[in-house]
């Protein structure tokens, strides 16, 4: 039996390691050197950073409050609103995009925008928006969970010594809750690092406008350039084994306090 489970971790290793070194024989590191600085590629990875980063930083403004309300609160209808938060995590990248490009659009909120010269569509913003709304249900989920294994007993302690709520929040939940909003930070920003579908439905595919590096290696494969391709899969693909990587370690570590 042991075998078989041994057998099938080879599979799943071998698969990975076959992907990869499909990747590695289209193009040789002198290739990859010279396409990595090219300004299309620095462009991509400029504005993956600038989107993604921003993403996550928005989500964590309206993740880790909205998280701490579900944790520690009961309210009327929670269950709804707990599951309804849920959908995002359901939805295909290429829904939310259809929805984000309908509701951002000029029959809706893109006519109450317009007036004050506002349109995430079809530009930088728009990636921004569609990452954000990528990035934020998964904040939430894993703040929620570092905030429910933190003991109610720490609050009451802060109370005791005349300590407000948000003083409480601020200076005792926060920074016990460190580990898991960063854990939860890593994989939002791994997760809008890749993003394509609702990326390309907000913000479109153009070059040196709206082209993160999924947006460079979807033009450049289809016009045929496989070298920028390839050479920005695999700053995907470096970018998110370090961050998972980080992520990994961040959990071993926590565990090695417990004990």
């Amino acid at each position: 039996m042991i075998r078989v489970f041994y057998l099938a971790l080879w599979i799943c290793c071998l698969s990975i390691f076959g992907v990869l070194l499909s990747l590695a024989v289209q193009i040789d590191l002198l290739e990859i050197v010279a396409t990595l600085i090219a300004s299309e590629t620095l462009f991509a990875v400029k504005l993956s950073l600038v989107a993604s980063v921003s993403a996550v930083m928005i989500a964590l403004i309206l993740g880790i409050p909205t998280a701490y309300i579900l944790a520690r609160k009961d309210f009327p209808g929670k269950f709804i609103i707990d599951t309804f938060l849920d959908i995002p995590l359901v939805m295909t990248p290429l829904v939310i995009g259809m929805g984000l490009l309908f509701l951002l659009g000029p029959d809706l909120l893109g006519k109450y925008l317009s007036r004050f010269d506002i349109d995430f569509l079809f530009s930088s913003s728009g990636a921004i928006i569609a990452q954000t709304f990528i990035a934020t249900p998964l904040i939430i989920r894993s703040c929620r969970s570092t905030f429910e294994e933190i003991d109610e007993k720490y609050d009451w302690a802060g109370y005791t010594i005349g300590l407000s709520n948000q003083q409480v929040f601020m200076r005792i939940i926060l920074p016990m809750a460190r580990n898991g909003i960063l854990s939860g930070t890593i994989l939002a920003w791994t997760r809008t690092l890749g993003e394509f579908g609702a990326t390309l439905m907000v913000a479109g595919a153009t070059r040196f406008r709206t082209e993160t590096l999924p947006i460079a290696i979807y033009l450049n494969l289809t016009s045929g350039e496989i070298g920028i391709a390839i050479t920005c899969a695999w700053v995907l693909i470096v970018s998110g084994f370090i961050l998972m990587l980080t992520l990994k370690w961040l959990g071993y570590r926590s565990k090695a306090t417990e004990f």
